[in-house]
């Protein structure tokens, strides 16, 4: 058959399907059947999703226009074609957000009582509160600062929110003031009074007071402004002889990137803009004018206030693993069957619990693991100490590279080298990025492996908020492969075979193509052929090329990606048996999942990787096999019921947009059925072993 060339018709640029993904977040916040505070977080996660990618993506393709680069993508846009399209789809995406903020939020929460107060709206006593609340906390914090001769351009941090101010002398000549807004502070306050919750913004409380902090001056124009600085690092690794050190050297670049963003309030004059603009050395097509508060972040810690219950999802409680919970002795528990664990809505508590225990357990030798992200107050790490502590070998690969958490890394790295473990960074040129522990115990005078592997972070925080798989199990061949795997991060060693788990960058590329060419195989012989691929992003280009072709022999591919898809589907001759759809819910879908039905085999695995040449070539990762019957089903059922869902899915278009899933009756959200099927599968669960536990003692009287 004809071989397929991927060009640039057929596949949809990375950067605009990322936008096209925080366009399918903005449209949560306008969901009516949100409650109103999770549809502020929504709001509040498209400015975020946003900044990040400012700060790392355009910054990458900034620093390639730099240098003079004009290399098409995949899609065929050259860098600077590429900055054009994302600033022309920012400004989309903003006027949007902006529109849905004041149009619909704010008039939604002003119908619950819940009101954020301009400057003009305030009552002579409530300005009275206000003065002495600025008199004593906000007052000794600002830095009023004026640009002259002098007094040069002060660093405006990244992401920081400021002041600018258009300012004349005595004698009549301009001058351009500037006042950070603290981050130190808090951003909004409520104000005494009235019957509704009546809050205020920082900045509105210092912008009252600026005509006194500016009192030389005459103010001509006073507007709130926001500079993205490029963030996207870079460090040479082969030259570090202290990775630790490089990095935290290298961290302190993000304060004084280029600035590739300049956003400000809409009614600042041209004069005033000019100033900045001057300033920044930044082009008007970087300019965002925007009609509200600048960083709209600050909606989620509105959102997450105590009270107001009724205008949040109903909380849920993340239920128990039953065979873990309800065993007596978690190790027994493990080793009677493998365990596959569905987060947020089966509880990340058992991974914690396996690590607490094996801290404590005299018959436990050894602990291995790795840490990509980790929570601010780690149970996790605390646990690893106290197993240091207690004299097992611990060994900790703590990844100093993930992006945004370097910081909180290198201090839980110092943290668990000085209880004793043993840290390690990983491999020159890559990042760990794969979720193992290991746990070396000795049993009946022999060396017992158990194994967790997981498509998600160890964080306990994210685990209730992100949707992951975790698999606990005993089997021979698994736990060697780990104990390869952590030999190599360790000590470098070469890995010639492993039993059952792919790696990347050394054959998981090979063993997805492999799977995938060997469906097309069955279809060209008139079998049966099926893929389902639940991922995070599809953008590598040979793995999408071996989709096409499997594609077009047949091969029904349904893939569930959640944020950007570079694949185009339904195109005809290419791409007609693959649909992509895109879940954007309550929680954020991390899971990776990959079925292949191999002429009725039903071959199941677990990954923490996506299917991007960073995953598959630049990182750490393992795909792993799910063999035991009862957790193949349960994955089976979970990809049933995700792409049964008919409330919030999208599917893609072949132009590169998505549209929702026009649902037959009542909308069907796979996130709430997940909720509830999780619930009864622990009770379900319960009674049986109780029942077990009657004839048990009915046996032996």
């Amino acid at each position: 058959m004809e071989e397929i060339i991927l060009t640039h018709e057929n596949y949809i640029n990375r950067e605009l399907s990322f936008m096209e993904f925080n366009q399918r977040v903005l449209e949560e916040a306008r969901d009516l059947s949100n409650p109103l505070f999770e549809r502020l977080k929504f709001a509040s996660i498209v400015t975020s999703n946003l900044e990040e990618f400012y700060m790392i993506r355009y910054g990458s393709l900034s620093d390639q226009i730099a240098a003079g680069l004009k290399k098409t993508d995949p899609s065929g846009l050259t860098p600077k074609e590429q900055t054009r399209a994302i600033d022309d789809r920012t400004r989309k995406l903003l006027a949007d957000l902006y529109k849905t903020f004041n149009e619909e939020l704010i008039p939604a929460a002003r119908s619950v009582q819940f009101r954020i107060l301009h400057r003009e709206e305030l009552k002579p006593e409530q300005l009275s509160y206000l003065n002495q609340l600025y008199e004593d906390s906000i007052f000794p914090v600002l830095t009023p600062m004026v640009i002259d001769s002098s007094r040069p351009f002060p660093l405006i941090m990244n992401n920081t929110l400021n002041i600018a101010l258009h300012l004349l002398d005595s004698e009549g000549r301009a001058f351009l003031g500037t006042v950070q807004v603290p981050s130190v502070l808090d951003r909004f306050y409520r104000i005494p009074g009235g019957k509704a919750r009546q809050f205020i913004l920082l900045e509105d409380i210092i912008k009252l007071h600026l005509s006194n902090l500016f009192d030389a001056y005459q103010i001509q124009d006073l507007v709130c402004y926001k500079v993205t600085r490029n963030a996207d690092l870079e460090y040479d690794e082969d030259d570090a002889q202290d990775l630790l050190m490089v990095i935290k050297e290298t961290l302190k670049q993000r304060k004084w990137g280029r600035v590739l963003k300049l956003e400000v309030e809409h009614t600042i004059s041209d004069d005033l803009l000019n100033m900045l603009i001057d300033r920044f050395e930044i082009e008007m097509s970087n300019v965002f004018r925007l009609d509200g508060p600048l960083d709209l972040t600050f909606l989620s810690k509105i959102a997450n206030l105590p009270g107001h219950e009724g205008l949040k999802f109903e909380s849920i409680q993340s239920m128990p693993v039953p065979e873990i919970t309800l065993a007596q002795d978690i190790f027994k528990a493990i080793a009677k069957q493998d365990i596959l664990i569905h987060h947020p809505y089966e509880s990340f508590d058992s991974v914690i619990q396996l690590v607490r225990t094996s801290a404590k357990d005299p018959n436990v030798l050894a602990i291995k693991m790795t840490l990509y992200r980790v929570s601010g107050n780690s149970p996790i790490v605390e646990a690893l100490a106290e197993a240091a502590e207690n004299g097992k070998q611990v060994t900790v690969l703590v990844e100093l590279k993930a992006r945004f958490d370097e910081e909180n890394n290198i201090n839980w790295a110092l943290r668990l080298e000085k209880a004793g473990c043993h840290v390690i960074y990983g491999i020159v040129g890559l990042k760990t990025h794969c979720k193992a522990l290991l746990i070396i115990r000795r049993e009946n005078n022999k060396i017992q492996r158990y194994v967790h592997l997981g498509t998600g972070n160890y964080n306990d925080v994210t685990a209730r908020l992100y949707t992951d798989i975790g698999l606990l199990t005993i089997r021979q061949e698994l736990g060697e492969d780990i104990s390869n795997m952590f030999n190599r991060l360790s000590g470098q060693t070469l890995i010639k075979t492993l039993n059952k788990v792919s790696m990347a960058p050394d054959y998981m590329r090979e063993r997805f193509s492999e799977l995938i060419r060997n469906e097309a195989r069955h279809a060209r012989q008139g079998k049966k052929a099926r893929i389902i691929a639940k991922m995070n992003s599809l953008v590598d280009k040979e793995i999408i090329q071996e989709l096409y072709k499997a594609s077009r022999d047949g091969v029904e591919i349904d893939l569930i990606v959640r944020g950007i898809c570079c694949l185009r589907p339904n195109v005809k001759g290419l791409s007609e048996n693959i649909r992509v759809r895109s879940l954007v819910g309550r929680f954020l879908e991390h899971s990776r999942i990959f079925y292949f039905y191999d002429n009725g085999k039903d071959n199941y695995y677990i990954s923490s990787a996506d299917w991007m040449e960073r995953n598959l070539n630049k990182r750490i990762e393992l795909l792993i096999p799910v063999e035991d019957k009862k957790c193949k089903e349960k994955l089976r059922e979970l990809l049933s019921i995700t792409m049964s869902d008919t409330a919030k899915s999208r599917i893609l278009l072949s132009d590169g947009t998505y549209r929702r899933v026009e649902p037959k009756g009542q909308p069907f959200n796979s996130q709430e059925a997940f909720i509830e099927l999780s619930r009864k599968r622990f009770e379900k669960f319960k009674k049986k072993l109780n029942k077990e536990g009657v004839q048990d003692e009915d046996q032996s009287m």
